[in-house]
């Protein structure tokens, strides 16, 4: 299958995926994750269409996405997915849209700080850990809305939802009903912080179902990665 088969497909099943949830598929935003492929892909699926983009290593993004913008002047956001090591923060908040991996205290003081003077606040989701392994990334069930009233406190930050990977025992079920559960927690807090950061090439049919609102797929639209 070509690029554009591939997008159409997932495009297709993103659809079909809604209809059965009885959702409207315009709620649903489709990111596709570039990382391993140079900025050409990413010009050719501007091409078709893409506006929004998944990128989870500075070292990677940061010229990439400079290369992208220097040959296209067609608007797209650049979505930082990935752990975030705090000193790579100061360039990740000069290209990316927003960061869906807000995941401990010590990056939301960096955060803090990198976007205190921003005009626009910088989008923010809250990365959750579904297992109860402290030393897993992400923020536990118990610790949410504390650690939500943190980020509030931060003008530059705009917390507008979760987001959760699904664990690799094929519990899908299970691991997206509990980030559906850690959302309505946060709109307790914030009914504003309504949007849910899940799905992934192997499992974004099930994400939908259970409300995500914010789709990271790769693989399924841009094959193999070029290592």
């Amino acid at each position: 299958m070509s690029l554009s088969e591939r997008l159409g497909d997932a495009r297709e099943r993103i659809a079909n995926a809604a209809s059965a949830a009885k959702r409207n598929p315009e709620d649903i935003k489709l990111i596709v994750v570039t990382k391993n492929h140079p900025a050409q892909l990413v010009l050719d699926l501007l091409e078709l269409g893409v506006r929004d983009f998944g990128e989870n290593r500075d070292q990677e993004a940061a010229p990439k996405s400079a290369e992208v913008r220097a040959a296209s002047n067609i608007e797209h956001h650049w979505h930082f997915i990935g752990q975030l090591q705090s000193n790579k923060v100061k360039s990740v908040v000069s290209y990316a849209s927003s960061i869906h991996s807000l995941d401990r205290q010590s990056l939301l003081d960096a955060l803090g700080k990198a976007t205190n003077e921003r005009q626009v606040p910088l989008d923010v989701f809250i990365q959750l850990n579904l297992t109860d392994d402290p030393a897993r990334g992400g923020i536990q069930d118990a610790n949410l809305l504390a650690f939500a009233e943190n980020v509030l406190t931060h003008p530059g930050l705009n917390l507008i939802g979760v987001m959760g990977v699904a664990s690799l025992d094929n519990q899908l079920e299970r691991d997206f009903g509990l980030i559906r559960e850690a959302s309505q927690k946060l709109q307790t807090l914030k009914p504003s912080a309504n949007l849910i950061s899940a799905g992934m090439s192997e499992d974004f049919e099930t994400a939908i179902a259970f409300g995500a609102t914010h789709l990271r797929i790769g693989s399924a639209i841009t094959g193999k990665r070029q290592y």
